[in-house]
């Protein structure tokens, strides 16, 4: 089947540098995705974007080349509920990675027992309605009663000023909870301002509450620096991720967001990315806690 992208798609950076930081052994690239190839594994009919592919073993080139050992793959919505080109993936990786998945209230239990041997161990959970029509609560909570059972967790996606409506439903999650990318602070406010100040109160009244200290180019006001040789990009986002990883050192993941749907000011050099990580874990081990620790707890253990 041949997919046309969306119009204006960014692709992948085709050449990404190779990082100045030194990754820890063992470092976990805790979310990424893979996007088809379109032809072998199509694109939801619901979606609401048309990706470039993103292959698996295009994935697994740029873990090999920025230096991670392991990879956390979650469903990407293009996809939808159908989880085939995330399973097939994880298959591909050797044991080296990790999904995450979007499962229906109708999944059945023998399909959640074949996507754990595959290695999946948590569900998505979406409220950004310009990438999804959110389903009902209630079916929600009977999704994560199922997972829980698995030793699953529930990953959420929500952007800053929703906490709100959603902080409640999310507390009552009878699994360990991880949300993306930091809630989406607006980071043109202040990093100690009372909109993100909510967000560290949710997880410190949650201590069951993980979070994503990722994607700093989705975020970022001021972008990546001119070309002129200095690798501290995005640093308007440095105070919101430096202040949930100096809170929560335990509860903390981070990630590429490879291959970095729906951008539409320009697309990151992932090495550049991997440069933001001492920024925010400033230290030898908040930086293992970070990418080692943390993921493999959460993932392989």
């Amino acid at each position: 089947m041949t997919f046309e992208k969306t119009p204006g798609w960014l692709d992948w950076h085709p050449d990404p540098s190779k990082p100045a930081f030194q990754l820890p052994s063992g470092a976990v690239d805790a979310h990424c995705h893979v996007f088809g190839p379109g032809d072998i594994f199509p694109y939801a009919p619901e979606r609401k974007y048309t990706p470039c592919d993103a292959s698996a073993q295009q994935l697994f080139a740029l873990r090999d080349h920025l230096g991670f050992e392991r990879n956390v793959i979650v469903q990407a919505t293009c996809h939808g509920a159908d989880n085939r080109a995330m399973v097939d993936a994880l298959r591909r990786s050797g044991g080296r990675a990790r999904g995450v998945a979007t499962v229906r209230a109708s999944v059945t239990d023998a399909e959640l027992h074949e996507m754990h041997e595959a290695g999946v161990r948590g569900v998505r959970f979406n409220f950004v309605k310009r990438l999804v029509d959110s389903a009902p609560k209630d079916e929600l909570a009977s999704i994560a009663e199922r997972v829980a059972r698995l030793g699953w967790h529930v990953v959420i996606y929500f952007e800053a000023a929703d906490l709100a409506e959603h902080e409640a439903f999310f507390a009552s999650l009878p699994t360990t909870v991880v949300v993306d990318h930091m809630g989406r602070p607006d980071v043109g406010r202040d990093a100690f301002g009372p909109e993100f100040d909510r967000f560290i109160r949710f997880m410190a009244d949650n201590p069951r509450v993980w979070c994503k200290v990722t994607c700093p180019e989705r975020l970022s006001i001021s972008g990546p620096p001119a070309l002129d040789g200095e690798r501290n990009a995005y640093r308007d986002v440095v105070p919101f991720a430096r202040r949930v990883v100096e809170a929560f050192p335990d509860r903390v993941l981070w990630g590429t967001d490879w291959p970095h749907p729906n951008l539409t000011s320009h697309m990151p050099d992932d090495g550049l990315l991997v440069d933001f990580i001492p920024h925010i874990a400033p230290t030898a081990e908040l930086q293992r806690k970070l990418l080692v620790d943390n993921p493999m707890r959460l993932y392989w253990s």
